[in-house]
Formats: C-alpha cells, sequence, structure tokens
C-alpha cells in the first residue's frame, strides 16, 4: 500500500509507529535489529564472489568472527569489481549504480550499487525523516499529497537524484524542480526555476546540500526579483498566498535597508541539510527561513542512515540501513600514523558521549559494502541509560579535506595539481580552515626554492590563479566550489624556504601535509618568524 493510502486508511499513531517507531526502541532492542540483518547480510555476503575476494579463504560463521577475520576496507579494495560493474560478483542485483567523486583527477569517480531491497529501505527511511522533522512533539507529523519541496540536489547519477523517483513510489510530492526531468539545466537555472515554482504556489519543505542551501538562500533576493530597497516582480507570478507576504517583506526590507529573506515570504514545515560543513550554515540559514535545519547523515556508499526530529538533539542512525561500527578517534589518528595498524571498532552500544569517531558501515539487503571506512567523522552528543545515542556529523577524516562536499583533496591530488602546474615550488602543507563569516576555504603554506625563477617577484596572486586553475582541470568541482561559497577557496601563506623541516626537527616528528592541528600551523608561523628573509602574503 501506498504512503498516501495509508494517510486515508491508518491512524497517525500507526503510521507513527510503522515509519517512527525506531525512537522508541531500548538500546538492545536496537541491537537485536542490527545483529538479526547483519546475520543476513553476512550470509550473501560471504557466498558471493566479492565476498570470498575479499575473505581471502575466511570463513565467518558469524559477526564476531568477521571482524576477526575481515580488516577494515576502503574503496580501493572494491574498485576492480564495481568500476566494471561485474554484477556476478555481487549478492544482490543492482537496480541502480550511483556515482559520487572519488579522489579528483587520479581516481575520478567511485560507483556504489543499489539492490531493491536496499532502495526500499531508502525510501522508507527518507519518509520517516520527513515525519520526525514536521512534527512538534512525538506522532504529530504535517505530511500529505502535494506538499511542495525546494529541492537543491544533483540529478541522477548522483545519490541526491534518487529522492523524488523514490518518493513517488509512495506519494506525489510536487519538486521545485525536479532535477531529473530538468537536468538539462545548468545549476542557476534550475535553482531560478525552482524560485519561480515557490513564488508562484508557495513551499512545504527545503533540501539542500548545506552549501547548496545557502547558495539558494543567499541568492533567493535575486532569484525572486526582490532586494532590500529596490527590485520587484520582474514578471513573477506570485500566488495569492505569497502576494501578501512578499509586499509585507518588501516593505520591512525597504524600511530595514535589508534584502528580502526567504522566511519573510515562506513558512516551511520542515528544512532538511546535509553535507560536509553544513553546520557552518546552520545559524545563518535558520535567520534566513525562520527555521532551524534537520540535519541527515546520507552518502552514496550508505545510502540515509541517520536524522534528526524536531528536539535538534543530534541524529539517530536507522537500525535497517546498515550495521555500524565506530572507530574511536585515538585509534584513527594512531592508524594515520602506522598505516599497517588495523584500529579497533566499537558497536553502537559501546560509543561514549563526549567521544568522537570514524564511521565505518556494512550496508544490508544485498549491499556490496562490508566493514567499509566511509572516511566521515561523527561525534556522540548523548548515550547511555540504554538510550539510543545520538551523532552529529563532525568532517571527514583528516587525511582528506573536503570543502562543503563539493571537492576531495588528498596528498596525491595535492602533489599531481603541483606537478601539472608547473611552478617551481617547495615544501607545503595544506589546511582546511573558515574565515569570520565561518565559510570553509584551503589555506596553502607554501615554500619557494631560493633558485626558483623571479623568486622575489612572485605574488600570491599570480600563485593562486595558477593552482586554482589547475584545480579546475583537475577536480571539476573546485569551479563549482568556488561558485558556491562566492569566494576564492583558495588562500596561501608563502613561508621562508626551509621552515618546515626546520619545524618538524625541533619537534622531532613529520608534520602531516593534509590538515596538520593548529597548534602545529601555529608553530609553524612562529617557527617562520624566527627566520629572516620569509615573504609573507
Amino acid at each position: 500500500m501506498r504512503f498516501e493510502e495509508k494517510l486515508k486508511r491508518c491512524s497517525r499513531e500507526q503510521l507513527w509507529q510503522e515509519y517512527c517507531g525506531f525512537l522508541d526502541m531500548s538500546l538492545a532492542e536496537y541491537m537485536y535489529t542490527q545483529r538479526r540483518l547483519m546475520e543476513e547480510q553476512l550470509a550473501l555476503w560471504c557466498a558471493s564472489g566479492l565476498g570470498r575476494q575479499l575473505l581471502r579463504g575466511s570463513h565467518p560463521r558469524n559477526l564476531d568472527e568477521l571482524r576477526r577475520m575481515l580488516p577494515l576496507t576502503s574503496y580501493a579494495d572494491y574498485a576492480d569489481v564495481l568500476l566494471a560493474k561485474r554484477t556476478e560478483m555481487l549478492c544482490g542485483e543492482p537496480a541502480v549504480w550511483i556515482q559520487t567523486t572519488w579522489e579528483g583527477g587520479l581516481r575520478p569517480i567511485k560507483l556504489a550499487p543499489y539492490t531493491r531491497s536496499m532502495l526500499d529501505t531508502y525510501r522508507h527511511n527518507l519518509l520517516s525523516t520527513m515525519m520526525m522533522a514536521s512534527a512538534r512533539k512525538k506522532g504529530d507529523f504535517d505530511l500529505k499529497r502535494g506538499d511542495r519541496i525546494l529541492y537543491g540536489g544533483a540529478p541522477l547519477p548522483y545519490a541526491t537524484g534518487l529522492m523524488p523517483s523514490l518518493f513517488d513510489e509512495d506519494i506525489n510530492f510536487t519538486w521545485l524542480p525536479d532535477s531529473n526531468t530538468n537536468s538539462d539545466l545548468s545549476f542557476s537555472q534550475r535553482i531560478k526555476k525552482g524560485f519561480a515554482m515557490a513564488m508562484s504556489g508557495g513551499v512545504d519543505f527545503f533540501f539542500g546540500i548545506g552549501s547548496v542551501a545557502n547558495y539558494i538562500t543567499e541568492n533567493f533576493g535575486k532569484s525572486s526579483g526582490g532586494s532590500g530597497g529596490s527590485g520587484g516582480h520582474h514578471g513573477l507570478r506570485v500566488s495569492p498566498g505569497n502576494a501578501a507576504r512578499y509586499l509585507r517583506a518588501k516593505y520591512v526590507s525597504r524600511r530595514d535597508g535589508r534584502p528580502i529573506v526567504p522566511g519573510d515570504v515562506f513558512r516551511l514545515k520542515a528544512f532538511f541539510f546535509a553535507g560536509t560543513d553544513a553546520k557552518c550554515y546552520r545559524d545563518r540559514l535558520t535567520r534566513a527561513w525562520g527555521i532551524a535545519p534537520v540535519e541527515l547523515a546520507a552518502g552514496t556508499e550508505s545510502t540515509c542512515i541517520g536524522a534528526e526530529n524536531w528536539e535538534h538533539r543530534g541524529m539517530v542512525f536507522f537500525p535497517d540501513a546498515c550495521f555500524y561500527e565506530f572507530i574511536p578517534e585515538q585509534e584513527m589518528r594512531r592508524n594515520l600514523e602506522e598505516p599497517d595498524y588495523q584500529p579497533r571498532t566499537c558497536l553502537m552500544d559501546e560509543i561514549q558521549a563526549g567521544e568522537t569517531y570514524e564511521l565505518v558501515i556494512s550496508v544490508l539487503h544485498g549491499g556490496a559494502f562490508m566493514r567499509y571506512r566511509i572516511g566521515d567523522m561523527y561525534h556522540c552528543v548523548s548515550a547511555g541509560g540504554g538510550q539510543l545515542p545520538r551523532l552529529t556529523f563532525v568532517d571527514r577524516v583528516p587525511n582528506v579535506i573536503d570543502i562543503a562536499g563539493f571537492t576531495r583533496i588528498t596528498v596525491s591530488s595535492m602533489q599531481e595539481v603541483i606537478r601539472l602546474s608547473r611552478l617551481e615550488l617547495g615544501d607545503w602543507v595544506l589546511k582546511k580552515e573558515f574565515n569570520q563569516k565561518e565559510d570553509p576555504f584551503l589555506h596553502m603554506y607554501l615554500e619557494i626554492p631560493p633558485d626558483a625563477q623571479s623568486t622575489e617577484v612572485v605574488a600570491k596572486s599570480v600563485l593562486t590563479e595558477h593552482l586554482s586553475l589547475y584545480f579546475k582541470y583537475f577536480d571539476s568541482d573546485y569551479g563549482d566550489l568556488k561558485k558556491l561559497l562566492n569566494m576564492e577557496p583558495l588562500e596561501i601563506t608563502i613561508l621562508k624556504y626551509g621552515t618546515i623541516a626546520a619545524y618538524e626537527k625541533r619537534m622531532g616528528t613529520r608534520l602531516p601535509r593534509i590538515n596538520p592541528g593548529m597548534l602545529d600551523i601555529i608553530g609553524l608561523l612562529a617557527q617562520e618568524a624566527e627566520g629572516e628573509g620569509g615573504v609573507r602574503m
């Protein structure tokens, strides 16, 4: 029975129990569900060609044996099978293949297979998320046929492109716009179309990657034809319901000398955001829309795994999407220093409030990934007392820089960018930092060799232009990133040649070239300041 029919035939209490009842599970009940589904997946996966390949002759009979016998995996362990779409090696027939960025120009894409059962679970959990977010208390959700969703997602083959088609299997929403049927439009054209549709008919829900949601919000005045003190409808059709609010908003914007913001015009039931750095935009998005965004946890390999409810106290992970393991931060960092070290993991009933973990997933319902390091860090907000833990997304693992969910930079990709640029550069470190507005950017601390041509006249603008050009050539997402952030995402600080080596000698340890700690950066700048002749820009 479609969800639309259930809305007519079932009580709100019945629907809440079916879709959101997991919120009332005890931790013991939650773990029972996790283990039961994992046992089913284990039997399928171990018998598959992919499972036999990764197990290398081992034959785990249960979850505990699997955790002892199978080391943690990364995408490189699956690439030969998945990139070639060797379906005969999988434990479930793929209904669709989903794509995402892997590592820029070195290894451009990752592919992930979704079985029909995975899609059904994904759809169910998306509906659960809509119900939880639109509620103001337990069971009091506000969801109906025809609700209008302002949509900032990318079209298929990206994971966000699944949302319109999956929802349409259960309930007819109006997408503003549907990114798949409007895939011929550019990103900015889809945004303008979405706002035109919102102005003409209203909007109930808003979904977007954090950086995209912020971009859409900041461009609201341009897209709607209104801004503080000037502007007009510019031919936009405005619904009667929005017209009064829009005219009132224009009056207030002129009076207060500020732009019109979406919350002046629209009254959302719920606002969803996800993705790297989404938390940076939470406060400004809340002010602009008059409603706090609900955090989602989702990914190409994992599907939708968790969401906040109306309380905004952290996400609860769905028990039926993946089996979850967690690498404590200290173990993760030791593994970065000692690549051969196998970090220990703990399960959902073992994580502790106040601690940060790297997530490890095993995808259920015929998924391909087992004990897979997804590369995401989560902080446990609350745990204990037999209650389900609440988590919030922190960032990517430290040896990867992900800016706003649009580019992934590693040591290897950075080295390739420098090689392609043919610039005469010395040692470097690259760190993700945040400006005064809390926008993320790349900060490169860079040495210039003494014998490099025109060393004394090297200008930061020239270096920035050269490196930005090759970032765009190497990683096509970098160009989108610059547009989304409305700023140059790369900042360069020139250090005296030899500063990094001198600091490492003083500290007696090698400095990570990607995301060194802030204390290391302060120490590095102090070391540079002690030298002479350093060029700072």
